[in-house]
C-alpha cells in the first residue's frame, strides 16, 4: 500500500489533505524507518497482470517500489514515480538488488502539482495502487494518470473501499478519501457516448490483511480499464 494517509493523521481540512500528499510529508515519513511497507507485491496487481502481455508499465505512487520491481521480474519495462525521493532512491536500490535495474526508471511525480504522471509518454499498462487524494483533486488526478494509457493499454486501479471505514477496519482518514469502482468509471465518463474505455473489471474484492493485531478482512475498489484502440 503506498499513497494514503497515516492512521494518526486527523487533520481532515482540506490544506490537511493535501499537506499529507507532500514530498516533505513523504520524505520524513520514510526517514523515519528503514522500511514502511511489506516489500511485496499488490496482490490486486498480481492478480490483474496474470493474462496481460509484458510491455511498458507505469507505477504511479510506487512508494519503496515492490510492484515495480515484481513487474519487471514479470518482463515489463517499468517507470516508477513518486512525491518521495527517499523512496525513490529505496527502489533504485531494490532494483539493482533484484538484477532488474536494466528495467526499472525513476521518476518524480507530485499529483496535485501535475496530475500527468509521465508527461505526454504513455504505456501498454498505468498502475496506481492506493492513491486517495481529496475529492477536489479526484478528477484532475485520476483523469491525469489515465492519459497516461496508449490505444490498447489498461488502467488499473486499486483502493481502499469505503465499507473499511464503515466495518471499523480502517479509521476515517478524510470526507471522501476513500472510494468505490464507481468513482473512478464517472470521473473518466466510462459510459459517455463516444467513451474510449472498455470496462474488464469494477469490482470490490475481499481480502485478507496481515496486522500486528492478527489477520483483518477488508475490502478494496478494482478497476481495470482497457483503452480502445483507434
Amino acid at each position: 500500500m503506498h499513497r494514503h494517509h497515516r492512521e494518526d493523521a486527523h487533520d481532515h481540512s482540506l490544506e490537511g489533505l493535501r499537506e499529507a500528499l507532500t514530498a516533505g510529508f513523504w520524505d520524513e515519513r520514510y526517514s523515519g524507518s528503514e522500511r514502511v511497507w511489506s516489500g511485496r507485491p499488490n496482490q490486486r496487481l498480481v492478480e490483474q497482470v496474470a493474462d496481460l502481455t509484458p510491455g511498458t508499465a507505469l507505477d504511479v505512487a510506487c512508494g519503496e517500489g515492490a510492484d515495480a520491481i515484481w513487474l519487471a521480474k514479470q518482463g515489463w519495462k517499468v517507470t516508477a514515480v513518486d512525491v518521495s525521493q527517499v523512496a525513490l532512491s529505496r527502489v533504485a536500490t531494490h532494483a539493482e538488488d533484484e538484477g532488474v535495474a536494466d528495467r526499472v526508471r525513476i521518476g518524480f511525480y507530485d499529483a496535485l502539482d501535475d496530475p500527468r504522471p509521465a508527461g505526454r509518454r504513455t504505456f501498454d499498462l498505468v498502475t496506481v495502487s492506493f492513491l486517495h487524494v481529496p475529492v477536489e483533486d479526484f478528477d484532475d488526478v485520476y483523469r491525469g494518470v489515465a492519459a497516461a494509457v496508449r490505444p490498447g493499454g489498461r488502467l488499473l486501479v486499486t483502493a481502499h473501499h469505503p465499507h473499511d471505514v464503515e466495518s471499523g477496519a480502517r479509521h476515517d482518514h478524510g470526507p471522501g478519501l476513500l472510494f468505490e469502482p464507481e468513482r473512478v468509471l464517472t470521473t473518466l465518463g466510462v459510459d459517455q457516448p463516444g467513451s474510449p474505455w472498455e470496462v474488464e473489471v469494477a469490482d470490490t474484492a475481499e481480502r485478507v490483511q496481515e496486522t500486528a493485531d492478527g489477520p483483518l478482512h477488508v475490502r478494496d475498489t478494482v478497476v481495470r480499464l482497457r483503452r480502445r484502440a483507434r
